[in-house]
């Protein structure tokens, strides 16, 4: 069933890809991180601020980020599609901002793996997003796997240090 949130429909112009990061906490801490639509830096690291421009961290907000200095990109516009709590997806949409990422679509799922007795959680982030004019889909898939990566290993890092902690 968690399947078919990741199940890309692709145009010509787009690609897509998803990324699977083990976590060794348990899927209610690591959540309690991923579902702040309003607080995304609590983990993504080239975050520098987020403010909400419209909502309050449900369904159909629209947040305002801006990131650290050195990527190529300044500010990012980006609306909540999906947030469900139950199933733990949530799924966002770039709208704007002053980047290459257009009709970006992404989704992530959580899931519990009792591996060993120890609760531990899978995440699963896919996403979407057009192929820029003069880049190839390679070089946008290499540029939106390694944002996507770093931001799952740093979620990670700050959910087992977390775990520890409690």
């Amino acid at each position: 069933m968690m399947v078919s949130y990741h199940t890309q429909n692709l145009s010509p112009n787009q690609c897509g890809s998803s990324l699977v990061q083990t976590i060794d906490a348990p899927l209610p801490l690591v959540w309690s991180l991923v579902r702040r639509f309003d607080k995304p830096q609590a983990y993504k690291r080239f975050i520098k601020t987020c403010s909400m421009s419209n909502g309050n961290g449900g369904i159909g907000s629209v947040r305002e980020i801006h990131v650290v200095s050195g990527l190529p990109a300044g500010r990012s516009t980006e609306r909540l599609e999906a947030l469900d709590d139950d199933s733990h997806v949530i799924s966002f949409r770039i709208v704007g901002g002053d980047h290459r990422l257009e009709n970006y679509r992404s989704t992530t799922t959580l899931h519990e793996n009792a591996e060993g007795g120890r609760g531990k959680t899978v995440v699963i982030e896919s996403y979407v997003v057009d192929v820029p004019v003069g880049s190839s889909e390679e070089d946008t898939r290499l540029f939106a796997d390694t944002i996507i990566g770093c931001n799952l290993r740093s979620l990670a890092r700050v959910s087992e240090k977390m775990a520890c902690a409690s």
